[in-house]
């Protein structure tokens, strides 16, 4: 398995058990009246859907697609690792930003929550632009 697959995997992983903590978290703060910052389920949701789910569907598309054709000038695999780290930033960044503010934030607060989910965005996108030129059939001829 390839390096860079196997951060997405580990990454997904990690993702997970934080979304997973901060759920216990939410889960014991509603049961026993705890604090709990008000955008927490905002940044539970990132975790998990967009931290574990899509690194984990990331991670399996890039091991299990087939490799791009031969002389397939779209396909680059540095997009791959910009994608990787424009998802891995914008994700901690959302959920951390999410579990620090309040409901009436500065507006500096509110654009790097905007800049966050913007990456995120980015990353996803370009992600799957770059695995367009390996969604092909793998033969050589149709059957």
């Amino acid at each position: 398995m390839p390096p860079l697959v196997r951060r997405y995997l580990k990454t997904a992983v990690a993702f997970l058990a934080l979304g997973v903590v901060l759920g216990v978290w939410m889960l014991a703060a509603r049961e026993f009246g705890l604090p709990m910052p008000s955008r927490a389920m905002s940044a539970h949701t990132h975790l998990l859907l967009v931290g574990f789910v899509m690194f984990m569907i990331s991670g399996v598309a890039l091991w299990m697609f087939p490799r791009a054709a031969k002389g397939d000038l779209r396909y680059k695999p540095a997009l791959a690792e910009w994608a990787y780290w424009c998802l891995a930033i914008g994700t901690a960044g959302r959920a951390a930003l999410e579990l620090a503010t309040g409901t009436v934030e500065p507006v500096a607060t509110r654009m790097a929550i905007v800049a966050s989910g913007s990456a995120q965005a980015a990353g996803v996108l370009l992600f799957f632009f770059m695995m367009v030129p390996r969604i092909r059939s793998t033969l050589s001829e149709p059957r």
